[in-house]
């Protein structure tokens, strides 16, 4: 893995970031691979995730024997979500935004921060910006911010409004974590291991499918029982405060905030994109259903609307799904990109 490197900026966070419009030092956390010089590709984390894991599988031969985009031929940039535990989040900031004191952040200003760093590393054009989940809604953000300086945008389940139904599956996980009796309001000394813990059992069935059960696929990943496959896997996801954080930043996610004459009509901001997009969800994701996908579709100027059949649910969408799901993502962004 390359060595972690951080972009430093103050910033005025957004009219929409609670507090609004104040004065912050940024930290963004990114990697690059690749010169500089090559056509540049920017991919966002998602939710929990860090830059180790984000889309390996499309650049990295460690991952995939042939990567689509390799650092020979592209320029990568990959970097990470404001609260995400690698840039400025509630465990690493000092005072005075350090742990429940953080502020709240938005898409905007964490698209802001990655347009300036792009700009310091000498890109005035991203030819791709690819992301999953959060990371999908990064790049709806980013191509409705920034018009004109993304060429092509690829948005793995995610979408471009927070949906009512998204927003409320997302206050699951919230109050369970908020209510156990170790976060103590979020001033908590050792890490609140019963409240993540919580967070994340109920975060684990939204994940996936019912399918996915019916079918007991956690023994297709080497586990004899659910109870195995969840101690493995959903007995905590982080630090308390920075999965808080995150996830307001997700709930608030809407494009339209960008353009206050749309009025909130997302199909006036959708036609405001100038990108070539690609929509991608899973057909049985249960946070971005691809019903809501194939109405943004039908907007975009440039719009191309592809879904993965699998049972996997939400986490195919970052290559987490079956080896054919994973392939399917990758063939369909070639493909789209014409490489």
């Amino acid at each position: 893995m390359p060595e972690t490197q951080y972009f430093e900026r103050e910033i005025t966070l957004s009219p929409h970031s609670k507090p609004a419009n104040i004065k912050f030092p940024a930290r963004l956390a990114y990697w690059t691979f690749g010169d500089a010089s090559k056509p540049a590709i920017l991919l966002p984390s998602c939710y929990g995730g860090t830059l180790a894991n984000t889309l390996p599988f499309l650049y990295d031969s460690d991952k995939h024997a042939n990567p689509i985009l390799p650092p020979s031929e592209y320029f990568i940039i990959v970097t990470g979500l404001l609260a995400g535990s690698e840039s400025s989040s509630p465990s690493n900031q000092a005072a005075p935004f350090d742990g429940p004191n953080f502020p709240r952040t938005t898409y905007e200003d964490n698209n802001r921060l990655q347009h300036a760093l792009c700009q310091e590393l000498g890109v005035r054009k991203l030819f791709l910006y690819c992301g999953f989940s959060m990371g999908g809604q990064q790049a709806y953000h980013m191509s409705a911010l920034y018009p004109d300086f993304v060429e092509n945008m690829v948005c793995l389940a995610g979408s471009a409004r927070t949906s009512w139904h998204n927003w409320c599956f997302l206050e699951g996980p919230r109050y369970a974590l908020v209510s156990s009796v170790d976060f103590q309001k979020g001033h908590y000394t050792e890490p609140a291991r019963i409240g993540t813990k919580a967070f994340s059992r109920v975060y684990s069935t939204w994940a996936l499918s019912q399918a996915w059960f019916r079918q007991k696929s956690w023994g297709q990943i080497g586990f004899d029982s659910l109870q195995a496959y969840l101690d493995a896997n959903w007995s905590g996801m982080g630090d308390a405060n920075d999965l808080l954080a995150l996830l307001w930043t997700w709930q608030k996610g809407d494009i339209t905030l960008y353009h206050p004459e749309d009025q909130g009509d997302l199909t006036k901001t959708l036609g405001r994109i100038k990108a070539r997009c690609l929509i991608f969800p899973s057909r049985t994701d249960q946070y971005f259903p691809p019903e809501d996908n194939e109405e943004e579709v039908r907007h975009l100027e440039k719009g191309e609307f592809r879904c993965i059949e699998t049972v996997w649910g939400h986490i195919a969408g970052g290559g987490s799904g079956t080896k054919e799901d994973t392939e399917y993502i990758i063939s369909e962004i070639k493909r789209f990109l014409g490489i």
